[in-house]
């Protein structure tokens, strides 16, 4: 069965998307991988493969990056098109 599209992109181009955000968004807060793993209660190789688009984060997980970035979630998802 093939990717479901949605909003023009594929699920890989979703996760990349996403993790593109979060990598910006994490460099211009002046945080480390660790640090933003350990402000989300998440695992540091678990930040870092979502950044790499290789992991589906969970609604909690972007409510809990989005705490930890003092974002708003939307802001997790704006590169979503």
């Amino acid at each position: 069965m093939p990717p479901y599209i949605v909003l023009g992109m594929r699920d890989d181009e979703i996760l990349k998307a996403f993790g593109k955000q979060l990598r910006e968004l994490r460099e211009q807060a002046g945080l480390s991988q660790e640090k933003l793993a350990e402000f989300a209660d998440a695992h540091r190789n678990h930040e870092g493969l979502m950044e790499r688009g290789g992991a589906n984060p969970t609604l909690l997980m972007i409510v809990a990056l989005a705490r930890a970035l003092k974002v708003r979630p939307a802001k997790l998802l704006e590169r979503l098109r």
